[in-house]
């Protein structure tokens, strides 16, 4: 497999494993970085970017959910993500990364209808970091 190829495998798997179909995109960094450890920092990057625009398709979705006042107002408060999206706002996106309450965090700042540039950096800083720690361990 060649380095672009590599890098554009990394890209899906990390956007598919942001939504709410699996993925295992560390396998797939751990497989790119082990074969090409020059391309250290770009994989690093492109599954960063992959996460966090796979991570905002779901934000996306969230948007298109109906967001009457009365509806939120039934809406279950012991829903961790919602919860958390409702009682942190934007920051806790810094969690967005993390397996299965991602998702549904995701879904809850569209939702609610949070400002997306600060949902987006949050995201950005949040699944960067992580990648990075991955990268590292693999290293």
């Amino acid at each position: 497999m060649d380095e672009q190829l590599s890098l554009l495998t990394l890209f899906a798997s990390s956007f598919f494993a942001a939504t709410l179909l699996p993925g295992g995109s560390e396998a797939v960094l751990f497989g790119v970085l082990k074969a090409y450890p020059q391309l250290y920092w770009p994989a690093v990057g492109v599954a960063s970017l992959g996460n966090t625009l796979g991570g905002m398709s779901s934000y996306v979705i969230g948007r298109f959910l109906p967001n009457e006042k009365a509806f939120l107002k039934n809406a279950s408060s012991s829903t961790r993500g919602l919860g958390w999206v409702r009682c942190y706002g934007s920051p806790v996106m810094l969690l967005s990364w993390v397996p299965l309450i991602g998702d549904a965090l995701c879904v809850a700042a569209g939702w609610l209808r949070i400002s997306w540039p600060w949902v987006l950096l949050f995201m950005v800083v949040g699944k960067f970091a992580r990648y990075w720690v991955i990268a590292i361990a693999f290293s």
